[in-house]
């Protein structure tokens, strides 16, 4: 008796994708038009204070923590390469807008926290951002952004499930989220500036 195994004569994958394939196809195209154009939006919107969409996006991101990060931190929260984050990171200190200090839970990765300067800066950024978003969705249904939200979470998280390694012997290390503050992934690119 002969047994075949699948693993040697894989089936020929298909060449045209599936329906939801097709869909998926089209949306990421419209999100990357409507990335680059959100970013040419956010860089009008906070031009008078200096500020590139690099820039205002890490200090959103430190805003929306609440507290003081680490830049491996906030680059594995946005999604992006700890290297294009600490760049950014940098200008803004030059700027003083953030400031650095020590880390309880790392000797070398520094903790990024606002300055009054930047604090005052955020705010007025909230307070642009929230008239422009409110223009923009005017008319437009919330259960629809809801529902897109959703989506959108559901490929991240298939997408994060696709870098995790797979099959026994493989998994990763249990990390507590605290780890996560000193340690980041590339994960992506960025415009530093």
């Amino acid at each position: 008796m002969t047994v075949s195994c699948p693993m040697q004569h894989p089936q020929p994958m298909p060449l045209t994708p599936t329906p939801p394939g097709q869909a998926l196809t089209a949306m990421m195209r419209e999100i990357c038009r409507l990335h680059g154009l959100w970013l040419t939006a956010g860089d009008r919107l906070t031009h008078s204070l200096g500020l590139s969409s690099a820039r205002w996006q890490v200090l959103g991101a430190l805003h929306l923590a609440g507290e003081p990060l680490s830049v491996a931190y906030l680059a594995r929260h946005m999604g992006l390469t700890r290297q294009s984050v600490q760049r950014t990171v940098d200008f803004l200190a030059a700027d003083g807008l953030v400031a650095f200090a020590d880390n309880p839970h790392h000797r070398r990765a520094k903790l990024v926290s606002f300055t009054p300067q930047g604090r005052r800066t955020t705010d007025e950024v909230h307070r642009l951002q929230s008239v422009w978003a409110n223009d923009l969705a005017h008319g437009l249904s919330v259960h629809a952004f809801h529902d897109a939200l959703q989506l959108l979470e559901t490929m991240r998280l298939r997408l994060e499930a696709q870098r995790r390694p797979r099959g026994p012997g493989h998994q990763a290390p249990h990390r507590s989220p605290r780890a996560d503050w000193d340690s980041g992934p590339g994960m992506g690119a960025s415009d530093a500036g």
